[in-house]
This record gives structure tokens, C-alpha cells and sequence, in this order.
């Protein structure tokens, strides 16, 4: 037999040792289970994502359009537009038959903006460069030939020099009208509108005598006249010049300056040319409000109306949190009753968010709203103004949803402060209350921001609360905007959550609506992620600036 070394001997004791336990072999598949799990779910995060990334940035990129020569029921027909998806039918006979789903917009002459065809009735399909696509205010998208553009100057033909200079300019002076007339008809006639509402109440209650008010109603009444004429001759001229083009099938298409918001030719333009289209639609999205109901334009107000909801409810959450956990782990007597509240507040995170939603219908919107109507709004009752559902209402709301995440990172960061650090500041003659302000609250806020995060991240997402208690489909103002006094929380707003489920399953188009759910989408993760981003870059300062008081 050979003689064994001392390693070998030392390796055979720790394998003897581990075969006796067994312990870290029987856990070790556990431990391999947790760890596919773990990828699993990672992997099932990231294709979501990356679905609602592709899908979302699809939405805004230019497609090239086809005109397709379709054979249907004897009779040939012309189709310009771009496939959207394809799948698969089998028809009665067992037949499988393959399908194209083709965006064709003209909804105001095809009724529809999307036709579904089968592969085999296909004849042809050509790119042609003239096919220009036409974004409109009202019913959608036009797909044409351009033909000639008829203003008071004259009519300039498709091949003249000039018709693209003149048609940029029509668009751009297009614009500039709009912009006039929604200042004409928002600020200028909703201040007459304002005004009026605020001497009918101010005669109603007595402190302006009658003949006073009518005078002052005739003056507004006239300059609301003025008003409403102005509006009406811009739109007079705006109806003068018109774009004039040729559908595929060969019918006449006419759109007036007001209507028309931009044009492209995707055949024609190159990578870098659909790529400045992509941003300008992208702009567009962001900065623009929703049309068409809600299927075309943009989401500016349901991006500013979450905005503002998240914050305001990160401002009512924090300091309510944060005081019941200073309660809870500094003042309150450790025994049974405070353990039955911290049980009482961690299942209250299990609670669905629609009860939430229920309570803070009744309790904020129907109690304390109604009380404030009657105690100094009562003269504009039964007119509610805090009785109705609002974005206070909705911040508060969700900060009673999110409330146990910060009491509970709260606490958790509390009690990570050494017991060391306390005690040196109650020997330095600091009493129990500044040991906790100017010491454990400072080396605790990075935690206490986690739970911020955490609570936000959560609160940004809700919906189904928020459909009781604040948001609607479209809402006409902001809730911060410059008319005083400049915040109004009483306004209802629109949310980005809430957009997604009105378009997804409430939309009388859903087919167009779809590239604005997954655009919608992709920005509410933006948007949250940004929120997100601020609180931890606002974290990792704190830590850097208190680093030495955390162990």
C-alpha cells in the first residue's frame, strides 16, 4: 500500500466530515433552485421589457407604404398602406389561409383604417415614390397622391418647384393658427367664462347690486361675441387653402389647412430621413394632448397629471411614515400592543388597491370634501368643488396604499443605527429628541429614502384606485397650469396607467390604439424609472454626506 500525504489525509477527514452532516448536500439542489427561480423571473422582467421596448419604438417608426393589387370576388382593387401583423385562419373546409393585416387609414372615406387580406389575393405590390401619408386632426391618417394644393394665391400643381416650400409653409402657418385659437377660445374666452361665474356669485350673495352685474354681463358679453367672431374668421381662412390628392382607388381626397397637422413620403426619404420623422413623432407624443379618442396625438396631460400625482403623493406619504415609525421604534413601549401594530400595518400592504380606492371615495372625497364645500364653498353648492373626485384625493389616497412600505424601510433604518452612535450623543448632554433629529434621522435617510422609492415605484403603477377617486379619460385643464391660483387640486387629471387600460380595452378602434398602449407603456416605465433615478441619486448623496455615522 502507498504511504498517503498529509494533504490527502486532511482532504479524506473534511469529506468524512461532510458525508457525516450531509447538510451542504442535501441543501446545495436547493440552493440551485432558488438560483434557476431567480433566473427565470429576471428573464421573464427583461422580455417583457424588451416586448414593450420593440413594440413601443415600432409605433413611431415610418414605415415604407405598398400599393398592393388585390383580387377579390372578381373584381381587382387597389390598396395603399403597410402590413401591421400577419396570421393564420382555416376557413370551413379545413383550409389554412394565411392573412395580412394592412393600415390603409382614410377612415373618413373607408370607414375603417385597417383591412385584413388574404396573402393569395395578393397580385402585386409596388413602392411607388409619390405615395405621401397625411396626419390629420380628425379622423386619422390619409394615404394619397398628392395632386395640386389650392390656396387664394392660386392652385400649384404636385410638379411645380414650389409645391413643397408652399406646402411646409401652409403646414407651419397652419400650426401657428391653431396655437391662436386655442388661446382665443382656453385663456381668452375661459377668462370671460371665469368672470361670469364669479359675478353671478358675488350677485347671488349680495356684495354686487344687480345693476352692476348686468352692466358688467353685457361688457363681457360683447368682448365673448368678439371673441367667438375672431375665432370664426381664422377658421374661414384656414378653410381657404386645401390639400388636394388622389387615393389609391382612384377617389378624390381634399384636406383643409386646419385639419392638416403634418405630411411624409416614406418611399422617398432615406434612413436618416425616416429617422428625423421617428423623433418629430416622438416629440409629438410627448408634447402634444390626445385626439381622435385618445388614439392619436399625444399624452403630455397624462404624463404631467402622473407626474404630479406621484409627487404629491411622495410629499403627503413621507412625513406620515416616517413619524409612525419614529413613534413605533424610539417612544412607543416594546410589548404586545405594539406588535399587534406593526402586524396591523404590514397587512395592510396585502390589502387590494381598490379598497383603498373604495375608502378614499367615501372618507376623502364624500366626507372631508363635503365638509369643505359646506363650510366655505357653500355658495356654489349643489355645485360640488372638494366634493368630487380630484388629484388631492388621489394623492392621498395612495399614500394610505403606499404608507406601510415607508413606515416599515423606516424602521428597518432606525434600527440599523449603531447603539453607540446614541448613546455618545445622550452622553454629550443631547436630549432624547435632538439624539434622533440631528444624529439617527440624518443617518437614517438613505433608508427612509428607499422605502420613498419603493412607495413611489408602486404608487406611479395604480390604477384601479384612481379611477375612483380622480381620473377620467381626458381632462379639459391641468392641475397646475397659470391661471391663479396657479395649483388647483380640486381638478380631476389624467394618468398614464389609467390611458393604457382606456385604450387597451375601451378604445372604439382598437386596432389603432394598440401602437399607443405599448408606446404608453414603454413611457410609463420611463417615466417611473426617471422618478426612480432622482430619489436614488438624491440617496447615494445623503449616504456620502453621513457616512460617518452609519457603521
Amino acid at each position: 500500500m502507498e504511504p498517503t500525504s498529509p494533504t490527502q489525509d486532511q482532504a479524506k477527514a473534511g469529506d468524512q466530515a461532510f458525508a457525516t452532516t450531509g447538510r451542504s448536500r442535501r441543501g446545495e439542489p436547493w440552493v440551485w433552485l432558488t438560483a434557476a427561480g431567480l433566473a427565470i423571473g429576471v428573464t421573464m422582467a427583461l422580455g417583457l421589457l424588451l416586448l414593450i421596448v420593440i413594440k413601443g419604438g415600432a409605433s413611431f417608426w415610418p414605415r415604407k407604404i405598398d400599393l398592393m393589387e388585390v383580387k377579390r370576388g372578381g373584381e381587382t382593387l387597389m390598396i395603399a398602406g403597410y402590413p401591421v401583423q400577419e396570421s393564420e385562419r382555416r376557413d370551413v373546409e379545413g383550409v389554412m389561409h394565411e392573412e395580412v393585416q394592412v393600415f390603409r387609414g382614410n377612415k373618413d372615406l373607408n370607414g375603417e383604417s385597417f383591412i385584413y387580406l388574404d396573402r393569395q389575393e395578393i397580385v402585386k405590390t409596388t413602392r411607388p415614390d409619390s405615395l405621401m401619408l397625411v396626419e390629420r386632426m380628425e379622423y386619422g391618417p390619409a394615404i394619397i397622391e398628392p395632386v395640386a394644393l389650392q390656396t387664394p394665391e392660386g392652385r400649384i400643381e404636385v410638379k411645380d418647384a414650389d409645391f413643397e416650400g408652399k406646402l411646409d409653409a401652409l403646414i407651419e402657418r397652419s400650426a401657428e393658427v391653431r396655437e391662436e385659437l386655442l388661446t382665443i377660445e382656453r385663456k381668452k374666452i375661459g377668462a370671460i367664462s371665469r368672470e361670469l361665474k364669479a359675478l353671478e356669485k358675488a350677485e347671488r350673495t349680495g356684495v354686487v347690486k344687480e345693476e352692476v352685474a348686468n352692466a358688467r354681463r353685457a361688457d363681457l358679453q360683447g368682448s365673448f361675441e368678439k371673441l367667438q367672431a375672431e375665432a370664426t374668421e381664422i377658421r374661414a381662412k384656414l378653410a381657404e387653402s386645401v390639400l388636394l390628392g388622389m387615393t389609391a382607388d382612384g377617389r378624390e381626397f381634399s384636406c383643409p389647412a386646419g385639419n392638416l397637422l403634418a405630411v411624409f413620403e416614406p418611399n422617398r426619404a432615406g434612413f436618416f430621413g425616416r429617422l428625423g420623422e421617428m423623433a418629430r413623432r416622438v416629440g409629438n407624443f410627448l408634447k402634444e394632448d390626445p385626439r381622435e379618442a385618445n388614439t392619436e396625438g399625444g399624452v403630455f396631460p397624462a404624463i404631467f397629471g402622473t407626474v404630479v400625482m406621484t409627487l404629491a403623493m411622495s410629499l403627503f406619504v413621507t412625513p406620515f411614515g416616517v413619524i409612525a415609525a419614529i413613534y413605533l421604534r424610539e417612544y412607543a413601549k416594546q410589548g404586545l400592543l405594539v406588535r399587534i401594530v406593526r402586524i396591523c400595518v404590514n397587512n395592510l400592504a396585502g390589502v387590494p388597491s381598490i379598497v383603498f380606492g373604495v375608502f378614499g371615495l367615501a372618507f376623502f372625497v364624500y366626507y372631508v370634501g363635503g365638509g369643505i364645500d359646506r363650510m366655505f364653498f357653500a355658495d356654489d353648492l349643489p355645485t360640488p368643488t372638494y366634493g368630487t373626485p380630484g388629484i388631492l384625493w388621489a394623492a392621498l389616497t395612495l399614500s394610505l396604499l403606499t404608507l406601510p412600505v415607508v413606515i416599515v424601510a423606516t424602521e428597518e433604518a432606525l434600527s440599523a443605527v449603531p447603539r453607540g452612535v446614541r448613546e455618545a450623543a445622550l452622553a454629550c448632554g443631547a436630549s432624547k429628541w435632538q439624539t434622533i433629529q440631528r444624529v439617527v434621522l440624518p443617518a437614517s435617510l438613505p433608508g427612509i429614502l428607499t422605502g420613498v422609492i419603493l412607495a413611489m415605484a408602486r404608487g406611479a403603477g395604480e390604477v384601479a384606485p384612481l379611477m375612483l377617486v380622480g381620473v377620467v379619460k381626458l381632462a379639459p385643464s391641468l392641475p397646475i397650469d397659470d391661471v391663479a391660483p396657479f395649483v388647483h387640486p380640486e381638478r380631476q387629471f389624467m394618468h398614464l396607467g389609467f390611458h393604457i387600460y382606456d385604450l387597451g380595452f375601451q378604445s372604439p378602434d382598437a386596432e389603432a390604439a394598440k401602437p399607443v398602449v405599448y408606446a404608453t407603456a414603454l413611457l410609463l416605465i420611463l417615466v417611473v424609472v426617471t422618478l426612480n433615478l432622482a430619489a436614488i441619486l438624491l440617496r447615494n448623496r445623503l449616504k456620502k454626506r453621513f457616512a460617518v455615522s452609519s457603521f
